[in-house]
């Protein structure tokens, strides 16, 4: 039986436990599932003391070995994450520096390295992203770009993959990241076994956005606004124009245009463009219409309005979002 591609998951008190446990639970199975021809997965758990380790959760996980214990080839190193809500500056990641000065030996032995959601930025402090894309939580990613800018960081992505580094986004996108290491390993069908029998969704490729329209506006949807926003995203072909919506909210439209940006934080205008994108993005990634229809059924109308819409937000045509997200 060929040797098992080892697994190395560093952990640290206060660490997010899915940014553990997701990525071994999807490589524990992988294993399970897997032939005797190709190689399993083994995933060991690493900590700066080893033993137990106390997560946001107040879960503890018990260690299989301290850093100063990892020996020999590993084959996937991932980096967990973990975050701080002070009550001013908002949400900050935390960066332990008994971990990034250990990165910093670790990662050139390492085949492959990621890290899981605020991971990024013990990666970035060991200096391991410069000149890297890269990804964390949309929460700290304006804190990455900031205190690293010598990294090109996208705040949207699910994952990035930038040579041998590989960054994600928050939380269970780890557990995405991994299904496609697997499918890199040992192909497409390996990966999509593991996610029926984890009951995922394999179709999250990175470079797919990290929240829907909806939610990337954090207001509760117990309002007329709030429940404009969820008409919106269900109807994308509809007449959406500031006139048409602001009477379906019984406002004059320039009072509506202005409740709508104090509410959201961008214009009627821009909000539908992003709802009919996303419309979109998902016909594209699940169905075989043609472009022509796609533009009709998201709302877009032409094709050329498509392709604009396309080229401004996502830097890249329909044709080739399909090939690539299908």
């Amino acid at each position: 039986m060929p040797a098992p591609h080892r697994v190395v998951i560093v952990a640290f008190p206060g660490v997010e436990l899915l940014d553990v446990t997701g990525p071994a639970e999807v490589f524990s199975v992988a294993s399970r599932v897997t032939d005797g021809e190709r190689p399993r997965y083994t995933v060991e758990i690493a900590s700066t003391d080893g033993g137990a380790v106390a997560t946001s959760s107040g879960v503890r996980l018990l260690a299989d070995l301290r850093l100063d214990e990892v020996a020999g080839r590993v084959d996937t190193l991932l980096v967990s994450g973990a975050v701080i809500h002070p009550e001013e500056g908002g949400t900050r990641a935390v960066v332990d520096p008994v971990v990034t000065d250990w990165l910093r030996t670790a990662v050139p032995r390492a085949g492959r390295t990621g890290s899981v959601c605020a991971g990024a930025h013990l990666l970035a402090a060991a200096g391991l992203l410069n000149g890297r894309s890269a990804t964390t939580h949309w929460l700290t990613s304006a804190q990455l770009a900031a205190e690293h800018p010598e990294i090109s960081v996208d705040p949207d992505s699910i994952f990035v993959r930038s040579g041998s580094v590989w960054t994600c986004a928050g939380i269970t996108s780890g557990m995405d990241m991994a299904l496609a290491m697997i499918a890199e390993d040992h192909g497409h069908a390996l990966a999509l076994a593991t996610a029926r029998v984890m009951v995922m969704y394999v179709k999250r490729s990175g470079g797919q956005s990290q929240f829907s329209v909806p939610l990337s506006v954090q207001e509760p949807a117990c309002d007329r606004i709030g429940e404009l926003r969820q008409w919106i995203t269900e109807h994308p072909e509809a007449d959406l124009s500031a006139e048409a919506l602001a009477q379906r909210v019984s406002l004059s439209p320039r009072h509506f245009s202005r409740v709508f940006a104090q509410r959201t934080g961008t214009t009627p205008a821009a909000y539908v463009e992003s709802a009919r994108l996303e419309a979109a993005r998902r016909l594209l990634e699940e169905g075989d219409a043609g472009l022509p229809q796609i533009a009709t059924a998201s709302g877009l109308g032409s094709l050329q309005t498509l392709h604009r819409v396309f080229q401004r937000h996502l830097k890249t045509t329909p044709a080739e979002y399909r090939r690539r997200f299908r």
